[in-house]
């Protein structure tokens, strides 16, 4: 029969102590008494748990492991930054360590702990971190550089890197509404979500700018899943046929949207605005994938590009692991606009 495995939390319970303070003796980081030090090394001799490598060579020197947290490395955005992200770091001689901190960031404080036993130099936190403020003091006392690389949300005393959101939703409606486009909706994203907060802020704001109508059954809530998109698409055009141009808050979003006006006889791109339900319809999404040139028309797309945002992201953490004391600084890309054949 197989054995079970020793983890740090059984290291932990032995010794009465937490995650943190086990971690914090494993890499020989942050103001440990020796005697909780030594309670925490009887567990580890009691339970037989086996001390890792990279742990044990941060005592002699830097470990070469860099960590990062992400909610779901399958979302388009994530997984285009952990390939900048990894570029970055490895042109320096760093490794990534990848974890994933469930849909609502839940298992974030569980992420951070088995890093930290890694022995990382530094964390990146790209997403989730409306959950994490309390990392940045855990952080700080193990003596791991933490920054965080995310579509919206930032963390106080924290290096960020993010994109503009606000202005690419501004970028978006203008784009449209300059083309002819006065009834504009939004589809996608859910309510919780802080991305799309700034950007339908950034929607309305345009909207009130020009004086056009804003209506909250024109802005639909809902998930990735391509089919229930188009499904939501039909609904949303068959019940307010005056809208012309759709703005998606994503690329799964934008190309389920697609396939959806196509069921509803309307045309997708570029021509003229008109008041018949035949009419032409425009439709632009955030983010970009490659399908979004397999259509036709292709999509057009405003973007912050999430893998320059991962190099970006390499670069500052990296500054930051050498100079622990220096200022803090929000980095914002801007956006660009790919246009294409559907707007």
């Amino acid at each position: 029969m197989s054995q079970k495995k020793i983890t740090i939390n059984d290291v932990a319970d032995e010794a009465g102590v937490s995650v943190t303070t086990v971690s914090m003796v494993l890499s020989g980081k942050g103001r440990i008494s020796t005697a909780t030090a030594e309670r925490v090394n009887q567990a580890i001799e009691a339970l037989g748990f086996v001390r890792n490598r990279s742990a044990a060579m941060l005592r002699g020197g830097e470990s070469g492991v860099i960590g990062l947290i992400v909610r779901d490395i399958c979302h388009p955005f994530y997984a285009e930054m952990t390939a900048g992200l990894s570029e970055g770091l490895e042109a320096q001689g760093k490794v990534l360590f990848l974890t994933q901190s469930g849909a609502r960031g839940q298992n974030i404080d569980r992420c951070f702990d088995s890093l930290a036993a890694q022995g990382v130099e530094g964390i990146v936190l790209g997403g989730g971190a409306e959950n994490a403020a309390h990392l940045v003091g855990k952080a700080r006392e193990q003596q791991i550089a933490l920054i965080c690389a995310s579509r919206a949300s930032s963390l106080d005393e924290t290096d960020t890197i993010r994109p503009d959101n606000l202005h690419a939703a501004k970028m978006a409606t203008e784009y449209l509404i300059r083309r002819g486009h006065h009834c504009i909706a939004w589809l996608g994203g859910s309510g919780s979500s802080l991305t799309r907060a700034e950007r339908i802020g950034g929607y309305c704001a345009t909207l009130m700018q020009y004086g056009l109508p804003f209506r909250s059954e024109w802005i639909v809530e809902c998930g990735r899943q391509q089919r229930d998109v188009a499904a939501l698409t039909e609904q949303l055009i068959h019940q307010h046929p005056t809208i012309t141009a759709v703005l998606c808050h994503n690329a799964s979003v934008a190309l389920g949207c697609y396939f959806g006006l196509q069921r509803t006889g309307r045309t997708i791109g570029k021509g003229a605005v008109d008041s018949y339900y035949g009419q032409q319809m425009a439709l632009v999404g955030f983010g970009d994938v490659p399908e979004a040139e397999l259509t036709d028309p292709p999509l057009t797309f405003v973007t912050s590009s999430a893998r320059e945002i991962g190099r970006s992201a390499a670069q500052r953490l990296l500054q930051r692991m050498a100079d622990r004391q220096g200022a803090v600084q929000s980095v914002i890309l801007p956006p660009i606009l790919i246009e294409r054949g559907s707007a």
